[in-house]
């Protein structure tokens, strides 16, 4: 058996499905890269996905949060964080990561650094379509302003888990998704602000499109190599 760290290359696996995923079955998938990972048999791994309407609740969601009146599955998410949309024509990015050793500008066990690197790598990503997101101190995620009005909605949440110093969930960034189904929930538990999208902003982007942008920002935060994106 290797041993955690053996595997040396700073080049790091991306795959993307083809089909929606169900959410216990991309739970399953990252419980086992995250034990291979920490056993040395596995790479650390990106995996870009999309899932079937569904709601899911970190450990801080409240059950008055949410509403459900389309009766989509939920599940308990284990990760940070409250409630969550997740569906068609969002792009979830799972990062699975060995978080005891450098990851490019994130330090050894820095989560906060690591969480900070996420949302850069959506902000990073968002200006390839002319998009400018920003950070809150008071709420996580990343948000875009309306010019207008100066509302404010979120475009890109994050979710993230640690076991035994490797990361696992993620992100997701909404590409052209039913906003609609945002209403099901308070999501992030937060009430006085909107949800929004790369469509909803005027940006007809296909997902593929999306793919590579976030690739193309990955090696500048995080040091390692993107494999070309295979399918599953």
């Amino acid at each position: 058996m290797q041993v955690r760290g053996a595997m040396t290359e700073k080049t790091i696996l991306w795959n993307s499905s083809r089909v929606p995923v169900p959410y216990p079955d991309a739970i399953a998938g990252m419980e086992r890269q995250v034990a291979g990972i920490r056993d040395g048999s596995l790479p650390e791994r990106v995996w870009l996905l999309e899932h079937p309407p569904t709601y899911t609740a970190g450990t801080s969601a409240r059950d008055a949060d949410l509403f459900n009146p389309s009766g989509f599955p939920t599940h308990a998410a284990g990760r940070g964080g409250q409630w969550t949309y997740h569906g068609p024509s969002q792009r979830v990015a799972y990062v699975m990561l060995d978080l005891t050793r450098q990851q490019g500008t994130v330090p050894p066990r820095d989560l906060r650094a690591y969480v900070h690197a996420l949302e850069e790598w959506l902000i990073r990503t968002l200006r390839h379509f002319d998009i400018t997101g920003e950070r809150r101190a008071d709420r996580i995620g990343v948000w875009v302003v309306d010019p207008l009005t100066g509302s404010e909605s979120k475009i890109a949440a994050l979710g993230v888990r640690v076991t035994r110093w490797t990361c696992w969930h993620g992100v997701a960034l909404n590409v052209a998704p039913d906003l609609s189904h945002f209403e099901g929930i308070v999501p992030c538990g937060i009430r006085e602000h909107g949800v929004t999208s790369l469509h909803a902003q005027g940006r007809n982007v296909d997902m593929a499109t999306v793919d590579e942008a976030l690739r193309a920002e990955w090696q500048g935060l995080f040091g390692s190599i993107p494999t070309p994106i295979s399918a599953l």
